[in-house]
């Protein structure tokens, strides 16, 4: 498949870039600054702003991953940015559109009331980002023509996390492993992502991930 990645070059951009190539997909990364790329020489990159992107830019795509993050300070492009790209594809049967989304969403309870965001140990400067993310999540669930999955890691996304080659899956409710603990490696989260973008299996859901 030919993927196209916005924010190839961030933590899980990059492990998902990763894994994709090892797959043999064509992974076409959409960055502001190609310099980041660390094989840019061979590589074919679009060099552009997510703002500047248009239709003829990823209309030759299978999927498009939305792997931006917001710097500190401007959470609200969680929610312009998403909009954004949801209208670039949106009445296209392709792209479709993969987001890597947050936990903070993510239902505590079975009967579906309170978010992780809402509880009271969820850290206070985390939750601009995971208020920002929900409400582009909840958007994104009221679009309409366009093929879409959202990821979700677990409570604690862990950059140093090993590739084990095993998770778990769920939907909408925080998951734990055999420890209790509610914990992704960015490697794992990656794997996760690349089999549902050959498998196909969750089209217009949410998906969560977590270790075993």
């Amino acid at each position: 498949m030919k993927i196209g990645i916005i924010g190839a070059t961030g933590k899980s951009g990059s492990k998902i870039s990763a894994e994709a190539l090892i797959r043999g997909h064509e992974v076409i990364p959409l960055v502001r600054n190609a310099s980041k790329l660390t094989d840019s020489k061979d590589s074919h990159y679009i060099e552009k702003d997510l703002y500047d992107l248009d239709f003829d830019d990823i209309k030759e795509l299978d999927v498009v991953v939305d792997a931006f993050n917001a710097p500190l300070g401007k959470e609200e492009l969680h929610q312009t940015s998403l909009s954004y790209i949801v209208s670039l594809i949106q009445g296209h049967d392709t792209p479709r559109l993969i987001v890597v989304g947050g936990a903070g969403s993510l239902y505590v309870d079975d009967a579906t009331k309170t978010r992780l965001m809402d509880t009271p140990d969820f850290p206070e400067e985390a939750k601009p980002t995971a208020m920002n993310m929900g409400k582009a999540f909840d958007q994104l669930k009221l679009s309409e023509d366009i093929n879409w999955t959202y990821l979700s890691p677990s409570a604690f996304f862990n950059p140093e996390g090993k590739r084990t080659g095993k998770y778990q899956l769920g939907q909408d409710q925080l998951l734990t492993n055999s420890k209790g603990e509610s914990e992704i490696s960015y490697a794992d989260f990656a794997l996760a992502l690349v089999d549902e973008i050959e498998n196909q299996q969750f089209i217009n859901q949410r998906i969560t991930v977590c270790s075993e």
